[in-house]
């Protein structure tokens, strides 16, 4: 079962057109692990146990801090295994997607520690030795940034502010290219910082030691980072609007073929047929007509001539068009393309 769901929206005040990425933590069963995450430690102690537990989040009509909150029913997400180990820095890290540009909110409250009493997000996480940290904390009260550089933590930034343990509050990051802006409870806690260590990478939550924290109701607004192939197509598309549909299909380490880019948003990562991997491998042309339409698929290539990739094109017909005519006017299309594309590594990176 899927435990997040994946929208497209408009984000207003912030972004013209972004993506939202929910974590909905009531989905799984008491006791359950996430999908897309993986736990991490930086540091020495017992291994982390993030786990799912049911009926402990924040009811919708709580407020974010001040005074006791009502449990809403739904679940929460908790580092069960409370090693005092000082330098104990247990992560759990969302797999599913890298960001760049993003706001990342997410409601936390500090049940317990007798060596710590916090809670934190990683953000453009590369490693266990290479990101960005927001953390809290109870019995220090203050809030801190601060960034791991090949496993060495830079001097943190940060304020004083009374964090009650026992409460729910809500930590927020954005991070709009170097510009980093943190709240707490739905305030900005310190100025805007510019850091230029990590333009891009995971999120993921974070405690310390044998800090118990629940987290609940997380929401990601990002903007998609997208291959240079996509540039591609809507370049192409732009270019040539009557296309009616244009897909860029390249072969994964598995040997299969997926959608790299398409002029539908929600296509990619789609699988290919035997016909795109033909297409790749041996350079083969496919046909196919539909009503007044025409399917082409044929292979894109590298300033070498070999082959780095297929595309799918589906162009109008006309009347008395013969499979030649069609397939000539594909070649032309990706004539025009291979103009931007002159290597396998002009797609991905």
């Amino acid at each position: 079962m899927r435990n997040f769901i994946l929208l497209f929206c408009i984000i207003l005040g912030w972004r013209a057109t972004a993506a939202e990425l929910q974590f909905n933590f009531g989905e799984l069963a008491a006791g359950g692990s996430l999908t897309n995450f993986h736990a991490e430690l930086l540091g020495g102690g017992a291994p982390p146990s993030w786990k799912v537990l049911p009926g402990l989040a924040p009811s919708a009509f709580s407020t974010l801090s001040g005074g006791a909150q009502a449990s809403g029913g739904g679940s929460v997400l908790a580092q069960t295994s409370q090693d005092a180990t000082d330098e104990r820095f247990p992560m759990y890290v969302y797999d599913g997607e890298k960001f760049r540009d993003l706001r990342v909110t997410a409601q936390f409250k500090i049940v317990s520690g007798v060596a710590e009493q916090m809670a934190g997000m990683v953000f453009r996480f590369q490693n266990t030795s290479n990101f960005y940290i927001v953390r809290v904390s109870a019995l220090g009260k203050n809030i801190r940034f601060y960034k791991v550089v090949d496993g060495a933590r830079a001097e943190p930034i940060g304020v004083a502010c009374d964090v009650l343990p026992g409460t729910w509050h809500q930590l927020g990051i954005q991070c709009e290219g170097t510009h980093i802006t943190i709240w707490l409870d739905g305030r900005p806690a310190m100025p805007t910082l510019v850091d230029t260590t990590f333009t891009e990478g995971k999120i993921g939550f974070w405690t310390k030691s044998d800090a118990l924290t629940y987290y609940a109701n997380a929401t990601v607004d990002y903007t998609p980072i997208l291959p240079p192939g996509q540039s591609i197509v809507d370049r192409t598309l732009a270019a040539q609007p009557r296309i009616l549909g244009l897909q860029i299909y390249t072969l994964g380490t598995n040997g299969s073929t997926s959608i790299l880019a398409s002029k539908f948003p929600e296509e990619r990562g789609q699988p290919g047929t035997d016909a795109e991997l033909s297409a790749i491998k041996d350079g083969q042309v496919f046909f196919c007509r539909e009503h007044d339409a025409v399917l082409i698929t044929l292979p894109l290539h590298d300033r070498n001539g070999d082959y780095i990739a297929a595309v799918r094109l589906k162009l109008a017909s006309f009347f008395g068009e013969t499979q030649d005519n069609a397939v000539t006017r594909a070649h032309l299309i990706i004539k025009v393309m291979e103009q931007f594309c002159s290597s396998a590594e002009d797609l991905q990176k």
